[in-house]
């Protein structure tokens, strides 16, 4: 899985697409490793633009949540953005909003990762 980058100053937001499920868990992971290596105090913050994406299982959230407790013991910030109703019901259900950020829009949670 590719992820497209868009940078804000210290905040950079990427984008995933399509599925994040048992068939591309692996390759999100791997594609979010150099913005993860990067996401400390006084660097990049990262938001995980996930207006393309269609579909969330619990091996994607896993990836998301592993993603956030890295960022943590690094003291770095990283927050999910533009969720589709689905994706965000997911969310919802599993209480995963209570353990990772989420903003209506990538603008929204790169001025709130600004502050």
């Amino acid at each position: 899985m590719e992820l497209s980058e868009k940078r804000f100053g210290a905040v950079v937001a990427v984008g995933a697409s399509g599925q994040v499920d048992h068939h591309s868990a692996d390759d999100f992971q791997k594609a979010l490793e150099p913005y993860l290596a990067n996401c400390a105090a006084g660097k990049d913050a990262i938001v995980v633009d996930m207006a393309d994406v269609d579909y969330v299982s619990s091996v994607g959230l896993r990836v998301l949540l592993m993603a956030s407790k890295r960022a943590a013991a690094q003291q770095g910030k990283i927050a999910v953005a533009a969720m589709q109703p689905n994706v965000a019901e997911v969310f919802r259900i599993s209480q995963f909003n209570r353990i990772l950020a989420a903003y209506d829009t990538v603008d929204a949670a790169v001025a709130e990762l600004q502050a």
